[in-house]
């Protein structure tokens, strides 16, 4: 068997092991989903929102095609989380719940609650299939088997990890996981990079445009920003585990970590493109960019180097599933359905929704394989995140943001942004001006929406 098999194997049956482990201190619905944590298990879970697939494969497509600026990614994420840190994490802990729907009907009511739930729903899965397609075909390239049986694999991996020991799981194998990724793409850079004389190589080898922190343009960058700051106040995955945190204090430090934990990941992998530009300059594309590094690396440093990629995979997926899980039980189940539902019952409900959404990501997985509709709905995903906090935002500073005006703005917004996509999808350009994304429409119509539907369907009196 291959060294590169070896490890990777080693490494996910490692995982594995370790989420079992956690599941003596996941017995109740609250340990489940998090409760009492301390800074590092909070800054380990909440990285697995921000540094998946699209932070190491993707960025190094970025820094093959565009050079260092394709560090936006991680450094946008960044950014929205010291926001959150510092203007959001103390008046969400006051809010006393454990998700961000339930953050949402303090300001708004209950039935926006549902709706806001069934979209964030929506987002986790989008996320979560993307995830799940990134590590089945992962799995094809190690172990040489077909991408059905790779995704089925792994999946079922993350699956019983998660199910085992909750939000106490996803610290554990977190806290591994980030070692294993930053020592991954450390090691990865320092091989690549020796024989080409290092960043001094890179600069004399490389047009000076990727140096430029502005090349890959203004537009995406601060579409970036925006989407991101937007996101990260109601991203589930990123901000359950500063709602479970041991009290405010944790909460806010911890968000401050994760931001700087998060900030240098798209740096190094941002390098490993731009070292791959170097050293294999006719690749077909930059997608191929790091993917063509390890296949000409040492076999064990190129098995540490795909576990560090599995890595950010594993660390992406469960918190996902694990959030979904979350807001069908509290929102909707526990809320909505079965108020008197015994910690048992929740527990039970809990680890079946979350299996759920898992199996739901591998079935989709497998059948938009190959297809760009699964990029599709992820930027459709991302929109309705970000136009979900425009409607907070409101709900929190405008006092006469009603419940009808916020459901009428969420599912317009979510109507304007599919269709943003689905035209962009087959036109090639958005609609009105090429320009203007789904970002950008996202949060100008959600804006509008609210306030126009709030002035039309005015706060009834039991609201206020």
């Amino acid at each position: 068997m291959p060294a590169q098999v070896i490890i990777v194997l080693g490494y996910l049956i490692a995982t594995v092991i370790l989420g079992i482990i956690a599941k003596k201190n996941a017995g109740s619905p609250r340990a489940f989903h998090g409760s009492g944590l301390g800074v590092i298990m909070c800054v380990a879970a909440g990285t697995g929102e921000w540094l998946g697939g699209t932070s190491t494969t993707g960025v190094s497509e970025y820094g093959y095609d565009f050079g260092i600026s394709g560090a936006w990614y991680t450094l946008a994420n960044s950014l929205g989380i010291i926001v959150l840190a510092f203007l959001f994490a103390e008046l969400y802990r006051s809010l006393e719940t454990v998700t961000v729907p339930g953050i949402i009907e303090k300001y708004t009511g209950i039935d926006a609650r549902l709706v806001s739930s069934l979209l964030l729903t929506f987002v986790m899965i989008a996320v979560g299939t993307s995830q799940i397609v990134a590590a089945g075909t992962l799995g094809t390239a190690i172990f040489e088997i077909d991408y059905i049986p790779a995704v089925l694999i792994m999946g079922t991996g993350f699956i019983i990890y998660t199910l085992a020991g909750g939000m106490v799981a996803v610290g554990y194998t977190n806290v591994m996981h980030l070692i294993v990724m930053y020592g991954g793409v450390i090691l990865a850079i320092f091989l690549a990079a020796t024989d080409i004389g290092g960043i001094a190589g890179l600069k004399s080898q490389l047009p000076e445009s990727y140096f430029d922190m502005t090349a890959i343009g203004l537009p995406k960058v601060s579409s970036w920003i925006i989407a991101s700051i937007l996101g990260a106040c109601t991203a589930q995955a990123g901000i359950q585990p500063i709602l479970a945190a041991r009290d405010v204090k944790v909460a806010k430090k911890s968000a401050i970590l994760t931001a700087f934990v998060v900030a240098p990941f798209g740096i190094l992998t941002a390098l490993l493109g731009m070292t791959a530009k170097v050293k294999f300059p006719d690749l077909a594309n930059g997608k191929l960019a790091l993917p063509t590094l390890l296949v000409n690396m040492n076999p064990v440093a190129g098995g540490i180097i795909l576990a560090s990629i599995l890595a950010a995979v594993l660390s992406t997926i469960s918190p996902i599933i694990l959030a979904a899980g979350t807001m069908i039980t509290n929102d909707i189940y526990k809320r909505r359905i079965k108020p008197d539902a015994t910690d048992k019952k929740a527990l039970f409900v809990s680890r079946l929704t979350t299996a759920i959404a898992g199996i739901l990501c591998m079935v989709i997985a497998i059948l938009l394989y190959d297809s760009s509709r699964i990029l599709d709905m992820v930027y459709f995903a991302y929109t309705l995140r970000g136009s979900l906090f425009v409607v907070l935002l409101l709900g929190i500073f405008w006092s006469k943001t009603s419940e009808k005006g916020a459901i009428i703005a969420m599912i317009v917004t979510a109507s304007t942004g599919l269709f943003w996509v689905t035209y962009k999808a087959i036109s090639g350009t958005y609609p009105i001006h090429p320009q203007l994304n789904e970002t950008y429409i996202s949060v100008l119509v959600a804006l509008v929406t609210t306030v126009v539907s709030s002035l039309l369907f005015k706060k009834d009196l039991k609201e206020i």
